[in-house]
């Protein structure tokens, strides 16, 4: 990996290859790249997993296991940005299964903590739209929702409530 550009630096308490390989099933264009080990001088047992590159939609990420001080929280998320309800659904369905939880407005948790908004392409133009009452009522009707209905929200922004 090189080390031009952003890397996405996820920090875990010993699932750094298990989240790594998760990740990769899930998105296209994904890989797994170094593992790093510790050696005898550690801090972790010799042999132990310290990291791992890999690359999920093309994004660069590295899997720490920096132990348990911190932990996820929705402060920080990653977008995913779907052309299709399908898409959407597919990408809330791998993210929430095995013990992932879902949440309110297209925001969920995976299994390991890291919060994800699975978001159809155009939501963010509707709900920031010049007019007000358009924006406004697409808001209202994403705010009631948990997993995005991409149609159901095109159909409100419309006007075809």
């Amino acid at each position: 990996m090189t080390t031009d550009g952003f890397t996405t630096c996820l920090w875990f308490d010993g699932q750094a290859e298990e989240a790594a390989h998760y990740y990769v099933s899930i998105f296209k264009n994904s890989s797994i790249g170094r593992i790093g080990r510790y050696t005898e001088a550690g801090p972790g047992p010799a042999g132990s997993v310290i990291a791992v590159d890999f690359t999920a939609n093309g994004h660069k990420f590295v899997a720490l296991n920096g132990g348990p001080q911190f932990t996820f929280s929705e402060a920080i998320s990653f977008q995913i940005f779907c052309d299709s309800q399908e898409e959407i659904d597919y990408y809330w369905t791998k993210l929430t299964e095995n013990g992932g939880e879902p949440g309110p407005c297209g925001w969920l948790k995976d299994r390991y903590g890291v919060s994800w908004q699975v978001v159809p392409n155009g939501l963010i133009e509707m709900i920031s739209d010049a007019d007000q009452e358009k924006a406004a009522r697409t808001m209202r009707a994403m705010m009631a929702m948990g997993k995005l209905d991409k149609a159901a929200l095109e159909k409100v922004f419309a006007g075809q409530e």
